[in-house]
């Protein structure tokens, strides 16, 4: 079904560039990348996947029927999201609050043309309609790689504006305790927009910049007509490699330092702060509980607990927790059973979705939600949708929102500067700050 072709290529990061310079120029565009982070679990340094919105060759899914089936039948690669709303077809929920993105709860689309970047190779998989164009294709690549690739300049600052204002928050904030302290839930996030209307950016070169200034390891790109989505995340939600099955909840953040001392300081103080480890233990017990749903008995296993990891722009505390499934376990079904992710949601899961859909402003659609693919022996790898930038180019709505989790423990003051924090790396590139 597929054709494959590796060329050897340099150990370099003008590759990516000049791959996300050609892929410009389709409608469809899925790009994953991992910014040079490995750890046991990585498949891929980069992988883009394209096709052409007229493409009859490729399919388009947009509904959770259709996607099991796909993979259950079709035995080829899907990229795509689920956005956070899909809660509404796994639980008996809603979501009413504004929505002003409009993407759809799904959308995930079979590509004409992927090409991943490993082991200093660049491998391409195009479907046999499309084969004979990979001769061309990589030597346009090549040309674009040897060339200085002129960025565009991006648009002018944007005046960002925030949909719960700081009273507004704490107020928020105090009912979400109120909640913790009658037994409702133990852990909520609870998160905020930024937004910008009647605004117009680019896209692509607003992606290059954010990414540049966070090198996160679960950076996505995604364009499907006039919805797109420039994700700097550092979290994956789930993978799936045959029986193993991985989830890799962030709970807890710090500031970087100003100097080396500062910032093992802040990394050391993280390390030990009593109310950060509870978040991130009580959602490592709820992330145990899902996996359990359909793991072999006795193979849910935490290997990392509260285990503290520096990115570009913050300090992140990250557990990592494993399991294995039968070999007859269908991929959606696991997808299914944790869906949404618990650092995105609060313990009880579903109980602190009703209350978080009560108490925030806005539809989250693709924000908390998950970025990834589909591979043709049903494995999987998906991110989870946070420091990210959403954009409607025919609304002409840009928004980015950010959360923090509130535990009994918590201080409104210190959860709305976490909020500001995480909201840095966005707005400064928005901004142009």
């Amino acid at each position: 079904m597929r054709k494959h072709r590796s060329f050897s290529i340099p150990s370099s990061l003008k590759i990516k560039d000049a791959l996300l310079k050609w892929s410009e120029k389709y409608t469809k565009i899925a790009w994953l990348d991992s910014n040079g982070h490995s750890d046991a679990y990585s498949t891929y340094d980069a992988i883009l996947a394209i096709a052409e919105q007229t493409d009859k060759s490729s399919r388009t899914v947009y509904c959770i029927d259709e996607l099991s089936e796909f993979i259950d039948k079709e035995h080829d690669w899907l990229f795509g999201y689920l956005s956070y709303d899909l809660k509404n077809r796994i639980e008996r929920l809603s979501s009413n609050n504004f929505d002003g993105l409009k993407f759809p709860e799904i959308h995930f689309f079979q590509p004409s043309k992927i090409i991943a970047i490993k082991d200093e190779a660049l491998h391409f998989l195009y479907l046999n309609s499309h084969a004979n164009q990979i001769e061309g294709d990589y030597s346009t690549i090549k040309v674009l790689l040897r060339e200085n690739i002129s960025h565009n300049v991006l648009s002018q600052a944007i005046h960002i504006k925030m949909r719960i204002h700081k009273d507004a928050y704490f107020e928020k904030a105090n009912r979400f305790l109120e909640h913790i302290h009658r037994g409702d839930i133990y852990e909520a996030n609870f998160c905020q927009e930024f937004y910008a209307e009647n605004t117009t950016i680019n896209a692509f070169e607003t992606f290059r910049k954010l990414n540049a200034i966070s090198k996160p390891p679960f950076a996505s790109f995604l364009k499907s007509n006039e919805h797109y989505l420039l994700c700097a995340s550092p979290e994956r939600y789930l993978k799936r490699m045959g029986q193993a099955v991985i989830s890799q909840p962030i709970k807890g953040t710090a500031p970087r330092g100003k100097t080396q001392i500062e910032d093992e300081s802040l990394q050391y103080q993280l390390e030990n702060d009593e109310k950060e480890r509870a978040e991130n233990i009580m959602i490592t017990d709820l992330v145990r509980n899902d996996l359990s749903k359909s793991a072999v008995k006795g193979s849910v296993e935490v290997k990392e607990l509260c285990k503290v990891y520096a990115f570009e722009q913050v300090h992140q505390m990250i557990s990592t927790v494993v399991s294995k499934v039968p070999k007859n376990k269908k991929s959606f079904e696991l997808i299914q059973e944790t869906f949404p992710m618990g650092s995105m949601t609060g313990a009880p899961k579903v109980s602190a979705m009703k209350i978080i859909e009560a108490l925030e402003e806005t539809k989250r659609g693709l924000y908390s939600g998950a970025v990834g693919y589909f591979d043709p022996n049903g494995n999987f790898d998906f991110n989870v949708v946070i420091r990210s930038i959403l954009y409607n180019e025919i609304e002409k709505y840009v928004s980015f929102s950010v959360g923090s989790a509130i535990t009994a423990k918590s201080n409104p003051e210190k959860e709305y500067q976490e909020c500001l924090l995480k909201a840095k790396a966005m707005r400064s590139v928005l901004e142009g700050s």
